[in-house]
């Protein structure tokens, strides 16, 4: 038996999916279920009952998976071990992220670790809000960067900075004229909005809500860049992160005023499995993000 397969196993558990373990390993689905077998004839036993509908370790399984945990773990902490010896940072940093933090957030601090950490290589996933936790929590990536952090069980969750939410709209639109906008303004207005189940959309909603201010919703999306694209033709108003708008207002492609009430955060954190092991490389890149980017 070779470490990887411990691994794959122990994926295979985690995930209660053939597929996914096979993604979080780079070999076929069938390359799992054969490693399966060739360990119950290894041990001559069963390891999954298959006479039930959902995934479920027999009791052999079940201690199988414990000790392999613990192999793998002392695996990991050792090879730790080794680089913080060498004082070697390198490796991979698996993020998984959604697209407003990963394209406007993120950027000044990568480019500041790589400069730090050239041996590291950096890979950055984009996902929506809710994937980002499965994919931390599920291993197929080392650490998340989410808004408005929703503790969960297993998650450690490390704040890093905050993002101001503003309102953007066309350099066209009737308010734009204006040298301020008050909430009341935005009365029976058209706006466009992230999907529901998004943290940002559950935000302004909040924000509008505690105003006393209705707007109308015409166009609902999933991500920043397409909200963008919406307003710029004039399709309706949005509350967004400040720091997604920068680029367009320095262009006057999108006109931006702050919202009424003082500075409505957006909070931004790094959450990772309490029981993943932080390599060198994890825990440098986690304390630049606390810190904060160099510079130009």
């Amino acid at each position: 038996m070779h470490i990887q397969n411990f691994k794959t196993f122990c994926d295979l558990v985690e995930s209660k999916s053939f597929s996914k373990a096979a993604k979080l390993n780079e070999v076929t689905q069938s390359a799992v279920s054969q490693q399966l077998k060739a360990m119950e004839s290894h041990y001559q036993m069963l390891i999954i009952d298959r006479n039930q509908k959902k995934f479920r370790l027999t009791p052999q399984g079940t201690a199988l998976y414990s000790t392999f945990k613990q192999i793998l773990n002392l695996y990991d902490r050792l090879n730790c071990e080794i680089q913080e010896m060498r004082n070697v940072v390198s490796g991979t940093v698996q993020i998984s992220t959604v697209n407003s933090i990963g394209l406007h957030v993120l950027p000044p601090y990568l480019k500041s670790f790589l400069k730090e950490f050239p041996s590291v290589n950096a890979r950055v996933e984009y996902r929506r809000a809710n994937l980002v936790y499965d994919d931390v929590l599920h291993g197929n990536a080392d650490l998340g960067l989410i808004a408005f952090p929703v503790p969960q069980k297993d998650l450690e969750i490390i704040p890093f900075t905050n993002d101001e939410l503003i309102v953007a709209m066309s350099p066209e639109h009737p308010l734009a004229q204006k040298r301020m906008v008050a909430m009341k303004d935005l009365q029976g207005l058209e706006f466009i909005a992230f999907e529901k189940d998004i943290p940002t959309r559950k935000a302004t909603d909040g924000i509008l809500e505690k105003s006393g201010i209705e707007v109308s919703i015409v166009m609902e999306f999933d991500n920043v860049e397409t909200v963008k694209r919406a307003i710029e033709i004039n399709a309706g108003l949005a509350i967004l992160p400040a720091s997604t708008v920068v680029n367009e207002v320095d262009r006057k492609q999108l006109v931006s005023f702050k919202l009424e009430g003082g500075i409505h955060n957006r909070p931004l954190a790094i959450i990772h499995k309490q029981t993943r092991m932080l390599t060198p490389a994890l825990r440098s890149f986690i304390e630049l993000l606390k810190e904060g980017p160099e510079l130009d």
